[in-house]
């Protein structure tokens, strides 16, 4: 009896201990499969608007179908793209707006290998849309290009897409680096510093700017982006390749989002509400946006997101031509477009 009361004792306590570890796991199950479900953070970098979608292309209710659920976006600007490599490289960044310039920087300087080219933002000078324009006071002393030896150039970061253009047309004209000097402007104070004289050249690399009338009254285009590169990629989405296999699902919701958005905001029957979200958002009027923005006169955008490698390598290895690049960088070992293919597939 005393062995069956022993037996029974020590069978009570591992039944109770069972049942203490199952009532943990419903507890705990729960709570790790609600911690698993949490949208994944993507943090997108951008510069300036409306060249940059990120920041506004949600504002319309009913787009962005994913968002909340399967991933949270986060759009942080940058004065320039070099400035969001840093980011990405300490994982700030998931998902980083870089222009030709900066992308093979990031994999050279930053040893960035994994890096990704997941989708296309924008493309400067493409047959029948805008190109980014360099302009000098219609009075003023700067008539040619090789008048710029002496001079002020108005860029809005050192080594950005803007500098290297400029780099790029002066030099082909004779122009050296040591002939002028390069001062950093943000492209909201251009105007200004040209009109004070504090600039001879300045970058308007948004028709914003080049089709502003306050600018145009005391300004003209000495030369445009394509008259160096011809048709550039200008800004491709980057990732790196751990964050792009940890998280594809979210990606591809998040870019299947992107694709409505832009489907949306580029088509002409949505052009004065697309007008009104930008207004919104850039405090800029509407009727300085109306007349060219998601138009023929704005940069070309793909519809699909789809990046233009052809052009990227040709613009990549121009920069290596000139100097700008120790080595230049084969585009299609960085290009992973099937995320973005998954996103296209789906219904929308």
């Amino acid at each position: 009896m005393i062995v069956s009361s022993q037996v029974g004792r020590a069978g009570s306590r591992s039944w109770s201990l069972v049942s203490a570890a199952l009532v943990l796991c419903a507890l705990t199950v729960p709570a790790a499969t609600a911690r698993a479900q949490e949208p994944v953070k993507i943090r997108v970098s951008w510069v300036a608007v409306p060249n940059n979608l990120p920041p506004f292309m949600f504002r319309k209710a009913g787009l962005a179908k994913h968002q909340g659920k399967s991933y949270s976006m986060e759009a942080v600007q940058y004065r320039a793209t070099p400035q969001s490599i840093a980011a990405l490289a300490t994982g700030d960044l998931e998902i980083a707006l870089l222009a030709y310039s900066s992308f093979p920087l990031a994999i050279q300087n930053a040893n960035m290998q994994d890096l990704r080219i997941i989708a296309d933002e924008f493309q400067d000078g493409a047959e029948g849309y805008y190109s980014a324009q360099f302009m000098v006071l219609k009075d003023g002393p700067v008539k040619t290009i090789s008048d710029i030896k002496g001079k002020v150039v108005a860029v809005n970061a050192r080594n950005g897409a803007t500098h290297v253009a400029a780099r790029s047309v002066l030099r082909k004209n004779g122009v050296q680096d040591r002939d002028y000097t390069v001062v950093e402007v943000a492209f909201a104070n251009m105007r200004s510093v040209l009109a004070e004289k504090k600039a001879d050249l300045i970058s308007t690399a948004t028709p914003q700017f080049s089709f502003d009338p306050d600018i145009l009254a005391l300004a003209r285009p000495l030369f445009a982006q394509k008259d160096t590169f011809g048709k550039t990629d200008v800004v491709i989405w980057v990732a790196r390749q751990s964050f792009l296999e940890k998280n594809r699902a979210a990606v591809v919701d998040l870019l299947e989002d992107m694709l409505r958005a832009r489907r949306y905001l580029f088509d002409p029957a949505n052009h004065d509400e697309a007008v009104s979200i930008v207004s919104e958002f850039s405090k800029v009027p509407p009727e300085k946006l109306k007349s060219w923005m998601f138009t023929k006169k704005d940069y070309y955008r793909d519809p699909d997101a789809r990046p233009d490698a052809a052009a990227l390598q040709a613009n990549i290895d121009q920069l290596h031509r000139e100097g700008a690049l120790k080595q230049t960088v084969e585009v299609k070992k960085y290009l992973d477009l099937s995320l973005l293919e998954e996103a296209i597939k789906r219904p929308r």
